[in-house]
This record gives structure tokens, sequence and C-alpha cells, in this order.
């Protein structure tokens, strides 16, 4: 006997607000029984807003959103982003260094606390104080779904020791547990390694055989077997939409023009500080408790070289790097050169990161959000999480020239929060360039970005790295996605490196 075909949830003419201003309108779209929809677009076109809307998080506020009684209570999940969703577990990840600082990261609640909601408040000394509710899943449900993600392992850390991907797999894990009838995922695979992805892409096929319906938002290049549906969008209007073997094949969007060459060659001509060696590692190990997540690292970065840091999420790429921002306390314990200068010879981390551009997925978790964007930028010329201080005329200048460098003067006086996802990452990459550093270091810096301004990123990187005085560390779990320019590779797997030439 076929199974009918049933609307699930219906938008018919749908408007939908922000504080900001229209992010959906004139949206016509219904979800059926035994459809999954994949929903594309470039960058602030509205698809984290129509997630939003599905949920329920977002009303609609012209048009209409049909659902059958207690759906969006009962029965729809969307998958969290960040620690948000709970505010004892948000108020545990306080800072973005915490992962970093063993005693720190030990006063966030494990996953197994957070996926069996008992969560003991922040600074919480006697646990005995304290009364908890009985574990919300049967230890039998919760180890079946933690094998699906690949958690098993990381049942037992707190939740802030955990890599970028390592979150993404736990809150997956969190949502799943619920039995959701309708599962809403944003940019699932961001920030996972080659074999994560894949590993999702069959955890994926595999809810949607078990009758759970799938909406989520990715990209052309991920899209899951099971998807049959794609609705695209454009400035916050459907662009097309229909089965997924009649969406037109036509040519990817080409990249942006890049930016004035007047604008970047006056960028490069910039002198930076003369050094022989951005970093030398020598038998480098940095471990917690038992385990050990760097192991006998030994690495030298030269002047002007570029170089990818590459390997499977939890290898220890992150921890690395925070070695090098002078985020690691751990830095001290080893043999470790920055600029050519040992650490702990009475350098202060500012010294440090006032030579580095930063940007990474967890330092645009822990960002304030409430900053407009151009304080967001400035505060690249300080190292600080947001702008204290005054602009002098010369740094003002610095701020409007980077703002016209990457095009996004018109976000100037918008909040953070304001901003599609895709848009804050592109602010935070101003940021990490406002001050013209000598050494980039970009983790995973075009995550959440649309194809055309991954490509006009990696090209842009291309063009600021064609000085030989600028050195590059680029981390990145698409092989696409890394700059031409990068001509060698530190693989970390399990906290091991081995060192490899691109070409």
């Amino acid at each position: 006997m076929q199974m009918s075909i049933v609307p699930l949830l219906t938008l018919q003419n749908a408007t939908v607000r922000r504080p900001t201003g229209l992010v959906l309108q004139h949206i016509d779209w219904t979800l059926k029984t035994g459809e999954h929809w994949a929903v594309l677009g470039p960058t602030s076109s509205g698809k984290s807003s129509f997630l939003d809307t599905l949920s329920g998080r977002l009303p609609v506020s012209g048009g209409h959103y049909t659902h059958p009684v207690g759906v969006l209570r009962d029965m729809v999940e969307q998958v969290a982003n960040d620690y948000q969703f709970d505010r004892q577990v948000a108020s545990s990840a306080r800072y973005y260094q915490q992962r970093f600082n063993a005693d720190s990261a030990g006063e966030s609640p494990t996953v197994w606390e957070v996926l069996q909601h008992r969560i003991k408040p922040t600074g919480t000394v006697n646990e005995h104080s304290v009364s908890l509710p009985p574990p919300a899943y049967s230890e039998e449900w919760l180890a079946e779904v933690a094998g699906w993600v690949h958690i098993t392992h990381l049942l037992d850390r707190h939740l802030t020791s955990l890599s970028n991907g390592e979150t993404r797999r736990t809150l997956l894990a969190r949502s799943l547990l619920r039995r959701p009838k309708i599962l809403l995922l944003d940019n699932p695979f961001g920030g996972l390694d080659t074999s994560s992805r894949e590993r999702l892409h069959g955890i994926l096929n595999r809810i949607a055989a078990e009758d759970t319906t799938l909406v989520l938002v990715t990209t052309p290049r991920e899209l899951p077997d099971c998807i049959t549906h794609v609705v695209e969008l454009t400035d916050g209007q459907i662009s097309w939409q229909g089965a997924r073997d009649e969406r037109p094949s036509g040519p990817e969007s080409a990249p942006e023009t890049l930016t004035d060459p007047t604008l970047l060659q006056r960028w490069l001509n910039t002198s930076a500080i003369p050094f022989e060696y951005a970093v030398r590692m020598q038998d480098v190990t940095v471990s917690y408790g038992e385990k050990v997540v760097l192991d006998s690292i030994d690495w030298a970065v030269r002047r002007g070289e570029k170089w990818a840091v590459l390997g499977p999420n939890g290898s220890g790429k992150s921890t690395l790097l925070s070695l090098i921002t002078a985020d690691n306390p751990q830095s001290y314990r080893n043999d470790f050169v920055l600029f050519d200068r040992k650490r702990g010879t009475g350098e202060s981390i500012w010294d440090i990161k006032r030579n580095i551009g930063f940007v990474s997925p967890e330092l645009h978790l822990y960002f304030p959000r409430e900053q407009p964007v151009w304080k967001v930028v400035a505060s690249g010329l300080f190292d600080t999480a947001g702008l204290f201080r005054k602009l002098t005329t010369e740094q003002a200048d610095q701020l409007n020239f980077m703002l016209d460098l990457l095009r996004i003067q018109h976000l100037r006086d918008k909040r953070l929060a304001q901003l599609s996802t895709g848009e804050q990452r592109w602010v935070l990459l101003a940021r990490a360039l406002t001050k013209n550093p000598p050494l980039l270091v970009l983790d995973e810096p075009c995550q959440n970005l649309d194809p055309p301004h991954i490509a006009r990123f990696r090209d842009l990187v291309d063009e600021l790295c064609q000085s030989s005085e600028r050195t590059l560390l680029y981390v990145s779990h698409y092989a696409e996605e890394i700059p031409a320019c990068v001509t060698q590779v530190l693989r970390l797997d399990a906290g091991k490196g081995t060192i490899e030439n691109r070409y």
C-alpha cells in the first residue's frame, strides 16, 4: 500500500522580519512526507532565517505558516550551532582561551552531562548540594547515538576542551537523541574533516531512511544522497525550487573581482619587522592529564614561507595554533621560538599578538555580537575582543582602508549580530588583516562562506601573500580552498606531525 503524501509544513506568501528589516519575503514552500530538502544560496540570502522560521524562532509577520498542532514544540528539532542552547552551558564556556587552560576547561560540563541534561550550576563546589534530574536517556540509546556520530570517546571530556569538529558532532548527537520527526541543520558539514563529512553523509542518509524528515542548509558540494528536493534563495526570496534531479546544472557563480589593485599594493608595501623564523618548535609536547594532544613536534617556519596545517578533527591543529597565538600557557614548558625570540624570555602576549593576524571558528564563536562592525574590525589593531579605546586619526584611516579593501564599508554601522553568519566571518577576516601583520594564521577562514566568496577569499590570500615578507599558516579541510601560494604542509594525526611539500 502506497504511503499518502501529507503536507507537514507550509509557508504561503510568507514575510519574515528581524529587527534589522526584511529577511524573507513572498515565500511559498511546502514540506511533504517522504521529502528531504536542501536549502542553497549565496551569503546573506536568508538561508539561516529560513530554518529559524521553520523552527518557530522567527515569527511570520505576513502571509501564513501552517503546521499540524504541536509539531513545532514536539516534532521539529533545530541542531544548535554553538553553546547558546543552554544558559548554564553558555555561562561555563566563558572565553576563547578556556579550552587551552586545563583548570578552566575542567569547569565546563562533560559531554555526557550535556547530553543527559545533568548540568551542575556554574561554580558548584559541593556536588551533593545540587539536586539533578535523572538522566534524560537510557545509556543504551545514548551509546547508540554516540556511536553514529563518533563521539563515544568524548563522553567524559569537558565540552570546552573539544575541537570545532568534535563540538559540532556533539551538538548533532544532542538533537538526534530526541528522535525528532523533522530535523533542521544549518551548515552541518562546516568544520568537519573528510572522514567526518563522509560519516555524516552516512548518518543523514540513515536518519532519512528511518522516517525523520531533513531540511538542511548546505552547499552544492555537500548534498547527501537522501536529499530529494532543493530550494534556492537569493536576496530573501525563492529563486528556484523543485526536485533535486530537475535542478539546473548551470555553471557556478563566477568569483567576484578582487579589490582595487591600488589599495592592495598599498597594503603590500607596508614594511614588516625583521626576523628569520616566524615559528621554531623543537620536541614540543602538550598534554592534559594523560591525554597527549601534541607529541614531540619539530617544525620550523621561516619568514615568508606559506604553510598549510592539515589533519583530521582532534589531531591537534587548534592546540598547535594556540601556542603560536599566545593563547596556550603550555608554550612556556616547551622549546619554542616566535619571531626569533624564545617564549618566556620577558615578552608579553601582546608583543606576540601584534605581529599576527588570526581568525578561527572558535574566535567567531566567542566574539561579542553587539559590537558594530567598525569596532570589530578596529579591535584587530589592539588584539582585543571589541574596541575599548578611542582611535587616533591614523588608526581610523587604517580601519577605513580595510573596510574599503574587503568591500564591507556598507556594513560599517551594523552590529555583528545583525549580519548573516557568512558576513560575520568576512568581518572577522577584515579584523585579522587590519594591522597588516607579518604572519597570517587563518584557521578555516572560509567556513560558512558560499562558493563565490570562498574563491574570492582564496584568491585574495594569494594576492596578499605574493610578497616574500608575508608568512602564512592556513588550515582547511577542503583541498580546493587552500591558496595556490601554499608550498609546504604540516600534517598532524593523533598529535604527531609530518612535513610534506605540497607539489
